[in-house]
């Protein structure tokens, strides 16, 4: 019995009971994926332009947008006529789209996401999975009544070969133990975007206002968060952050400059997460310490720092064998990957088709996808309350 066998017999021993009558548009083997897209703002017009690189296995045929200049630009991505949607629900409506991508206000997910699996869809959530705790439970809840739909969550990183290849190095001991992580996630800039009329405030700049958005651990730290979970099979016990609105004074609610750390009892792992909006020189950094050596991720590359001990070793084979000749940085850095590689997001939407066709799940699925949502709103809860967030056992998402 496999796994959708699975949980459908035990929804109905449960007497759970599958609201929709079946997934829009049966397909078959070969049938493209039509797709319709729930928020035309950067991040949707983003994965619209991905889709159109693979147009034997998508197509976009609706557009839903509240805001009139978006679906505008968002039209111009598409490579035919969409239909045009303001509500969503009306959207969902249409049996020929077979699924959606949600790259909306994080508040709206929940409900958008729910929707969509109730009325058939197949579901491509755009990171953080959902606004709250509660939510986050409620929707794994929710996706496991629905076992022949696929929600996948936009944790592209983890779909990259370098951050795979970092994981299968995590796995065979390569970095000994690991007891430090440092990432960094700068900008700068305001992240303020310009409004072509006041009362759109909120509506465009919905990241700076709480009652939207989970700000910079949402955005941004939440990124690095969902590989240490998925490359340590872990979680954080324990949750501390501080931060403030310290250099823009412009009205906004989320802070500018935030520090995280979470305290992973489990794996014994300190794990240092910081973002701010004001200095750009760190940008993207990401480190993983263990007593065999360091490894130091960019988006798209990283090293290998091995310690003293380690680096005689790997000195020894290099000299002995050319066959395992190795590359090293002027820094003394080994690089991870060679090979060119595209984009996350490519990888990322690429399965979201192979597990459509195929029925499986995702590598960044609604467990996944939960775990580090209910990461962000602990971070974000410690934040702004000035106080300790502890992991629950509820909080232990599981499939079956």
């Amino acid at each position: 019995m496999d796994r959708r066998d699975f949980i459908r017999r035990s929804s109905m021993a449960t007497g759970g009971l599958l609201l929709h009558d079946g997934i829009s548009g049966a397909l078959s083997g070969t049938d493209k994926i039509n797709v319709g897209i729930i928020g035309c703002g950067d991040r949707g017009k983003g994965l619209i332009y991905v889709m159109n690189q693979m147009p034997e296995k998508f197509a976009v045929t609706a557009l839903c947008e509240v805001l009139d200049f978006r679906l505008k630009e968002a039209k111009e991505f598409c490579k035919s006529p969409v239909k045009e949607y303001e509500d969503y629900r009306k959207l969902l409506d249409d049996k020929n789209i077979h699924a959606v991508v949600i790259a909306t206000p994080l508040h709206l997910h929940f409900d958008m996401a729910a929707d969509s699996l109730k009325s058939g869809k197949h579901v491509y959530l755009e990171k953080t999975m959902t606004y709250s705790i509660p939510q986050a439970i409620e929707l794994v809840k929710i996706s496991k009544s629905f076992p022949d739909l696929v929600l996948q969550v936009g944790h592209q990183t983890r779909y990259l070969p370098l951050y795979r290849k970092v994981k299968d190095m995590i796995g065979k001991g390569q970095l000994g133990k690991v007891t430090q992580i440092d990432c960094r996630y700068d900008r700068n800039g305001s992240w303020r975007r310009p409004v072509p009329d006041p009362s759109l405030e909120r509506a465009i700049n919905w990241r700076m206002y709480k009652e939207y958005s989970g700000g910079l651990v949402a955005e941004l730290l939440s990124h690095q968060m969902d590989f240490i979970h998925w490359a340590f099979d872990t979680h954080p016990d324990e949750v501390f952050s501080t931060g403030g609105i310290d250099f823009y004074k412009d009205g906004r609610e989320t802070y500018d400059n935030v520090q995280v750390m979470l305290r992973y009892n489990k794996s014994e792992m300190v794990g240092n997460f910081g973002s701010m909006c004001a200095n750009s020189r760190d940008g993207f950094i990401f480190r993983i310490k263990g007593n065999k050596g360091t490894v130091e991720l960019l988006f798209d590359d990283g090293l290998y720092y091995p310690e003293p001990e380690t680096k005689k070793e790997l000195m020894m084979v290099d000299a002995v064998s050319s066959a395992t000749k190795i590359q090293w940085t002027k820094g003394g850095g080994i690089p991870i990957m060679t090979e060119p590689m595209k984009d996350s997001t490519w990888y990322a939407v690429d399965e979201f088709h192979t597990c459509i066709q195929q029925g499986s799940i995702p590598l960044s699925n609604v467990v996944t996808g939960g775990t580090t949502a209910v990461c962000v709103h602990l971070a974000n809860e410690a934040l702004y309350n000035r106080n300790r967030q502890e992991w629950k056992p509820e909080y232990n998402f599981q499939f079956f």
